[in-house]
């Protein structure tokens, strides 16, 4: 499978141990693919059982949330907090409540962050939360309850020097203010716990936009780079309906792209000349499911019910902002064929390996999300610096120190890609150049 048997014979090993988690092994394996050649180089990795340190958690706690819904019935939901790697720092990662929500999802995501904020060059560690409660159709006070409830729970797990969690699929402003009303309730104090916040009580102004804003700065290096050229003219398919995928078409516009397609869970819209992202940023205000009302407002706008077909249309540059493996190989044949050159995820693993691998092998321009969307963990970051400090700094300070903290991951994972592989192989230059600074302190430390 990989060139090095240690990787081979540990990941035979990890897929017995953990058959039921697909997503995890998936993270995994995309992770020693790229790790081969770092790892025949350097003998000490597998001497020191580096890599089977680095994917196991430090910790997994689950829970039971039980609250009452409008209707006095009692519900009872799980909860998680994947505590994955600390040896940079605290904790850091999103909350996500979805359906969805288990725990090779939770680990894949924890693992993933691990890298991710490696990447970024600040002192956080890796780990991702949620639960399987769906905020979708709940009323407000029905989600107040879930979260004051959540909280009861994870508050004596987390803390500004332990674990600093923050929004993910389903937890916003909304559910970030409800956490965290509890949390400084139960603990009497008032700290950067959460990140994510609302400016009106320690929130940072650009964190809503930085993860989409991210990865159109990290589109823009790799065009300069790799093309000579810039991000003005191009056109661009988003999917996601979230405020990634939102704010990434919004930069794409400010920047001279033209947005032709984007999509929701319902389905895509698309026009060849480009959408009015002013009204689906109107439209996604109350409701994320845009697609089926945009058609009401632009009749030549073409209207599908699959969201995957968004990616049969043609571009030049493709976002996948949604959730992960929403591009599967199928689709990644589409982009090529219609000539996509350059696709850049917004969401965490949209692109499942065997598309990626397809996406490599045309010599299509591909950056992996632990690098493209490491943005909104960035943000984070300056929000707890923020915190600390307790004194805000302005939009353009933070959206500068955005830009320069993106340019530093392209810069770090190009040269690490150009040691170790392909200078256009980002996703072994991402991986490698997130694990050198973790095994780096990892050594460090000892055997912890």
């Amino acid at each position: 499978m990989f060139k090095s048997n240690y990787l081979t014979n540990l990941f035979e090993e990890t897929k017995v141990r953990y058959e039921n988690q697909p997503e995890f092994l998936q993270a995994v394996e995309e992770f020693f693919d790229a790790m081969d050649p770092i790892v025949i180089e350097n003998p000490e990795i597998e001497k020191n059982s580096v890599m089977e340190r680095l994917i196991e958690p430090e910790r997994i706690i689950k829970f039971k949330i039980t609250w009452v819904d409008d209707n006095g019935k009692i519900v009872v939901n799980r909860g998680y907090r994947v505590q994955f790697n600390s040896v940079l720092g605290p904790f850091k990662g999103g909350l996500r409540f979805h359906p969805s929500v288990n725990e090779s999802i939770l680990k894949f995501l924890g693992f993933e962050q691990t890298f991710k904020n490696s990447l970024t060059g600040l002192p956080l560690g890796g780990g991702k939360g949620g639960s399987d409660f769906n905020p979708r159709g709940r009323s407000d006070g029905e989600i107040m309850r879930f979260c004051q409830n959540f909280m009861q729970e994870l508050y004596r797990h987390i803390g500004p020097n332990t674990d600093v969690p923050a929004g993910d699929i389903g937890v916003g402003y909304r559910e970030i203010g409800y956490m965290y009303g509890m949390y400084r309730k139960l603990r009497n104090e008032s700290t950067g716990v959460l990140t994510g916040k609302g400016l009106s009580y320690g929130g940072s102004l650009v964190r809503m936009e930085a993860t989409g804003y991210g990865v159109l700065y990290f589109v823009e290096e790799m065009l300069s780079k790799y093309r000579g050229e810039t991000i003005e003219g191009k056109k661009v398919l988003v999917s996601g309906a979230g405020k990634v995928a939102l704010h990434a078409a919004l930069k794409a516009r400010e920047l001279g792209a033209t947005v032709v397609g984007m999509s929701d869970i319902n389905g895509y819209v698309y026009h060849k000349n480009g959408l009015d992202i002013s009204l689906i940023a109107k439209l996604t205000e109350n409701n994320p499911e845009f697609s089926t009302l945009y058609k009401d407002y632009h009749s030549g706008a073409e209207y599908g019910e699959n969201p995957t077909d968004l990616w049969t249309k043609p571009c030049d540059i493709a976002l996948p902002c949604a959730t992960q493996n929403e591009l599967p190989l199928q689709s990644a044949k589409a982009l090529v064929k219609n000539g996509c050159y350059l696709v850049c995820e917004g969401a965490n693993m949209p692109t499942t390996l065997e598309a990626t691998q397809y996406l490599q092998h045309k010599d299509i321009l591909f950056a992996p999300g632990k690098a493209a969307n490491a943005g909104g963990v960035a943000v984070s970051g300056f929000e707890m610096a923020q915190n600390a400090m307790h004194g805000p700094w302005s939009y353009k300070q933070v959206d500068e120190k955005l830009k320069l903290t993106m340019k530093a991951i392209f810069k770090k994972s190009y040269e690490a890609a150009e040691r170790y592989a392909d200078p256009r192989n980002l996703v072994v230059g991402a991986n490698v150049a997130g694990f050198m600074r973790v095994y780096e302190a990892l050594m460090a430390q000892g055997v912890i």
